[in-house]
């Protein structure tokens, strides 16, 4: 639970329950399996593990939130709860000066776990989906790498396949406070789960490319690729970022800059996140010819530099790494914090535009 989430693209972060199994490459460097939560609850991962769910205070607090006003500044990215003056509400770090909008809060769940997996009770879900339609004015954003078991899992926990199902009183799915996102990370995942994903309603569907594993092609000249023939509507938000932690995997600038190009000319909203623990070498993104092992000056500290595309002392090969690529593009671990989320000195935070104000 974090009512302010570090996240840059959610607002607040809910876990239903904690514990997970790996499922893709994606997964091989799991932040959730070695979080503080998990840790300290010793949640284990893996299939045949019990997944652990949180106490009745967390899922309250949701509650809470769905209770209280939320806002956002149109003159910065702020977003959040503010104190009210005579009914008007005014942003901090504006310092008081630009009036507010009323705004919903964002809540990304689960960061900690997945909500379609296959082994958690089924009865869990039934109780998540209650909550989601007893908090109308949030926005969830469910997020998942088990996109193929979503339709059928919506369809047992929502129109009553379940004995203690919700009621068949409640508004029929798809509900407008649900964003569905699915998570890959190469072309592969790509081509098998974005027509899973455009075959289920929702009033926001979403891609989270994160880690970005491999160049990935997700608009054609006519949408997004391989769209269903039954699909309503296309993909509606990319969000994009490098791996951080210490084994992060590389990622190549070329594959964002194509992806965020892909979005540009279809006109969907690109957030590009992070670069992660690696971020091209100021001046050197495509070729300076120096040596992988030299030094910027610019710069503090550069402790490991890679060339891609290249394997010896002190690289590391990433895949899918071809001639149209460009030229040698110099790679350095400087840190998440470092390497920061400027694309070609911009910050990409595009984000649908979702009209509905409330269910």
């Amino acid at each position: 639970m974090a009512d302010r989430s570090a996240i840059e693209w959610t607002d607040s972060t809910f876990n239903p329950w904690i514990g997970c199994t790996k499922v893709s490459p994606a997964c091989d460097h799991c932040y959730a399996e070695v979080s503080t939560p998990s840790r300290t609850r010793g949640v284990e991962w893996g299939a045949g593990k019990p997944r652990q769910r949180t106490s009745h205070a967390n899922w309250n607090e949701v509650r809470r939130w769905n209770a209280r006003e939320y806002w956002a500044c149109s003159e910065c990215t702020w977003r959040g709860e503010a104190p009210s003056d005579n009914g008007l509400a005014f942003c901090p770090r504006c310092e008081a000066v630009t009036p507010l909008k009323p705004a919903r809060r964002r809540v990304f769940c689960a960061s900690l776990a997945d909500v379609f997996d296959n082994e958690v009770p089924a009865q869990w879900r039934v109780d998540l989906f209650s909550l989601i339609e007893q908090t109308p004015n949030l926005d969830w954003l469910l997020l998942t790498k088990r996109i193929g078991n979503v339709p059928s899992m919506i369809e047992e926990a929502v129109t009553g396949a379940l004995s203690h199902a919700l009621p068949r009183k409640i508004a029929a799915w798809p509900w407008p406070n649900v964003w569905l996102g699915a998570t890959i990370c190469n072309q592969v995942e790509a081509d098998r789960d974005i027509p899973k994903l455009l075959r289920v309603p929702a009033a926001v569907r979403f891609l989270s490319i994160e880690p970005m594993l491999g160049p990935i092609t997700v608009f054609s000249i006519d949408g997004p690729i391989d769209v269903p023939a039954d699909s309503s509507s296309p993909l509606q938000w990319v969000i994009c970022g490098g791996e951080s932690g210490t084994d992060a995997r590389p990622m190549h600038p070329f594959w964002v800059t194509s992806l965020r190009d892909q979005c540009a000319a279809a006109g969907v909203p690109f957030l590009f996140k992070q670069w992660g623990e690696w971020a091209p070498r100021a001046g050197h993104i495509f070729g300076s010819g120096e040596d992988y092992g030299s030094t910027d000056p610019q710069c503090k500290r550069w402790p490991n530099v890679i060339r891609l595309g290249e394997h010896g002392r002190n690289t590391r090969i990433v895949e899918n790494c071809t001639p149209d690529m460009g030229e040698e593009v110099f790679m350095q671990k400087v840190g998440k914090k470092t390497a920061g989320r400027l694309l070609d000195g911009v910050t990409h935070d595009g984000y649908p535009e979702v009209r509905l104000a409330h269910p």
